[in-house]
């Protein structure tokens, strides 16, 4: 899988940084990403192709133009079982994971 940062788009911003996080991301002809699971709420605009997302336990098909709602700390995984290449549009909040507190 490869991705590519949209938003932000500069490390340091002089009016701060931006409530979310953007990326675009391609997912090549029968692969899957790794598991992931993050603190932060993600929605997938599917841009071309079609797959499987896994996601808490339940596997849902999708195809071009859809979009997905991933709720915060539930792995995932986007499967791409087609010949085709598989690209969607990323934005998730907020911008930065919550720090977790150190447990003793």
């Amino acid at each position: 899988m490869a991705c590519q940062r949209l938003i932000p788009w500069q490390p340091t911003q002089a009016d701060g940084e931006p409530p979310v996080g953007a990326m675009a991301c391609f997912l090549a002809a029968g692969s899957s990403s790794e598991p992931d699971c993050h603190d932060q709420d993600e929605v997938m605009v599917i841009l071309s192709g079609s797959g499987t997302l896994q996601l808490a336990g339940e596997t849902a098909d999708f195809t071009t133009g859809d979009l997905l709602v991933l709720p915060r700390n539930n792995e995932h995984v986007v499967s791409n079982p087609t010949d085709a290449p598989l690209s969607w549009l990323s934005v998730y909040w907020p911008l930065h994971e919550p720090e977790r507190e150190a447990t003793a």
